[in-house]
């Protein structure tokens, strides 16, 4: 059974083809259910004997595989492209590849092509196109009666205008038939309510030639030294932080439900491996390993999908369309820092599996980038956003401190609830200090930058 977009933007869909337009953009969030949607608008066309082929292109060979198991049962038989299938899947990379007499024999049919992630494609015209968009541009765009294109996140990191797609004049902004929101997704019950954890630390050292520096927190750092993002996400302390904390959240959902797991996306192939290292022996986590350089990856990831196995640590592998819903915890490792990628990435844990409210919980390290994205989220779903285990020493009144910081946050939210400071009064130098200073329910843009002003204001 459709939900209620899936089943209102198919009929947009169908009627807008039944007038005789062949083209329909879709625009619905990560998680929503685009391939259910895209296999039910091609079970309407060839009922109504519009089309005889279906062809489907995707960014990754386990996308691809998710849509031909999707479109095979909802069209109850073959998509593999063999003889007596209604229809293939395959991989934008693989449209290069096709010989002539593919597409001579495709000319004589009336096709539906799906396109999948249609961000991943560029161009207006051929001569301004990325590698794909040419292709969907040369070999595609004649050839199809009827084309869907869908996207989670239709934006490109490098400004280009997406294949196929209309924009408005002079704004520029993206015209898509059909849109479904985050928001309107979990209002539906269709998506979790993300979580977005930014990790700091307001005890940096960083040692030069001797020479020692201290700094406030990780954006101050990066900024005033030539420290890269990426020695962040291999530093072992700030790794098992990290980790430790996604490991403590996971724990919480699996006394719900039994079989939640956890993504880490990782930066590398190595350092994939050293993040399963300290899940395996510091944290005793059950843990698989997907890369690029697997033989087999789309068989480990299935492995994963049917078990009960804590975590899985990926390099490139579990991105977008990848549909695993007992995902429910991310640690966000990467040195990949485009809105693009942290939306995708998101994307892997806001996929519902039951009708009870559930969160989607995505750990990582307070950079620039990142709390913009994480900002950009907040302003469609309030209180997704908080800074975690936080270390800050406070000199005088600890207590005086948390009421000017909760003053200032109560003039911006009305929903100021769950604040915990656990604190120990009796440190060895005599000092008051705060051991873990978590927020939930706060909002994140303005808050640090009020509470600190506020701890600022107060020692002047």
């Amino acid at each position: 059974m459709l939900r209620f977009w899936q089943a209102e933007c198919s009929d947009d869909a169908f009627e807008k083809y039944s007038n005789r337009q062949n083209h329909f953009f879709c625009q619905a969030t990560p998680g929503a259910g685009k391939t259910v949607l895209a296999a039910n608008i091609a079970s309407r066309l060839l009922e109504s004997n519009m089309i005889d082929l279906v062809l489907c292109f995707s960014p990754s060979l386990a996308v691809a595989e998710g849509i031909k198991k999707t479109f095979s049962n909802t069209l109850k038989c073959s998509f593999s492209g063999e003889l007596g299938s209604i229809g293939r899947s395959l991989t934008y990379q693989s449209i290069q590849f096709l010989d002539e007499g593919f597409w001579e024999t495709l000319s004589k049919y009336r096709v539906f092509v799906v396109f999948d992630e249609i961000h991943h494609c560029s161009g207006s015209e051929v001569g301004s196109a990325n590698v794909w968009g040419q292709q969907i541009l040369t070999k595609i765009q004649g050839l199809a009666t009827y084309t869907l294109a869908m996207s989670g996140t239709p934006w490109r990191s490098d400004s280009l205008p997406i294949v196929l797609a209309e924009y408005s004049d002079p704004d520029g902004e993206l015209v898509v038939d059909y849109q479904y929101t985050l928001k309107q997704a979990i209002a539906d019950k269709v998506c979790r309510s993300p979580k977005i954890v930014l990790v700091d630390n307001e005890h940096l050292t960083v040692t030069n030639d001797d020479e020692k520096q201290s700094f406030s927190s990780i954006l101050e750092m990066l900024e005033q030294t030539k420290t890269s993002y990426q020695s962040i996400l291999h530093n072992q302390e700030a790794m098992e932080h990290l980790l430790g904390l996604g490991c403590k959240k996971l724990e919480e959902l699996r006394r719900i439900k039994s079989d939640a797991g956890g993504l880490v996306v990782a930066s590398s192939v190595a350092h994939a491996h050293k993040i399963k290292r300290i899940l395996a022996k510091k944290y005793a986590q059950t843990v698989s390993i997907v890369t690029y350089r697997h033989e087999e990856p789309l068989a480990e990831i299935e492995r994963f999908r049917s078990s009960d196995t804590e975590w899985i640590v990926s390099v490139g592998m579990i991105s977008e369309g990848t549909d695993i819903p007992r995902l429910q915890v991310c640690c966000h490792m990467s040195a990949v820092k485009t809105e693009l990628y942290f939306r995708q990435v998101l994307g892997r844990i806001l996929r519902a599996n039951g009708i009870a409210p559930q969160y989607a919980w995505l750990f990582t390290f307070a950079e620039q980038s990142l709390i913009e994205f994480s900002e950009q989220i907040e302003q469609d779903i309030p209180t997704s956003c908080m800074f975690a285990s936080v270390k800050m020493p406070i000199a005088q009144d600890l207590i005086t401190a948390v009421k000017i910081a909760e003053t200032k946050i109560t003039q911006q939210t009305e929903d100021f609830a769950d604040q915990r400071v656990m604190w120990d009064p009796k440190t060895k130098d005599g000092s008051t200090q705060v051991l873990d200073y978590t927020l939930d329910e706060i909002r994140l843009g303005s808050f640090k930058q009020r509470v600190i002003a506020a701890f600022t204001a107060r020692e002047q």
